[in-house]
């Protein structure tokens, strides 16, 4: 697992550089220095908007008594897109933004909920219920 951790931790930044420096060289410098910074406000704006509309959705269901964990899987989805787009470059704000967008975030929710059922059928991950 750690030397998976190491070469995403070192190929990712390697890409993203790569891709600044092609974008900068075709649009120019502040251009792409404005996209980047477009694409932070834009994403600040979208975790904001859909990690409330989730908070309220969690509470609903649990004020109905009932286990919210469709919602919790969106939450840690809209978490991990608002975390990816806290990164500069173009690649991190792709992945940032298939997760945030409703459309996008329930095609791969679909894989990861199917990846969570295969580590847990292998004994990989426990899921306790109280």
């Amino acid at each position: 697992m750690f030397i998976k951790l190491l070469i995403l931790f070192i190929t990712i930044p390697v890409v993203e550089i790569y891709v600044l420096l092609q974008a900068g060289e075709l649009i120019g410098l502040w251009p792409t220095v404005g996209l980047i910074i477009l694409t932070g406000i834009a994403g600040a704006y979208l975790a904001r908007t859909q990690g409330s509309e989730t908070i309220r959705r969690i509470q609903s269901s649990l004020d109905q008594g009932e286990m919210p964990t469709e919602e919790l899987l969106n939450g840690a989805m809209i978490l991990a897109g608002g975390l990816t787009l806290l990164t500069p470059g173009f690649c991190t704000d792709l992945i940032g933004f298939s997760l945030l967008l409703p459309i996008t975030r329930e095609w791969i929710k679909k894989f990861a909920r199917q990846w969570l059922q295969t580590m847990a059928a292998q004994g990989t991950i426990h899921i306790y219920r109280g």
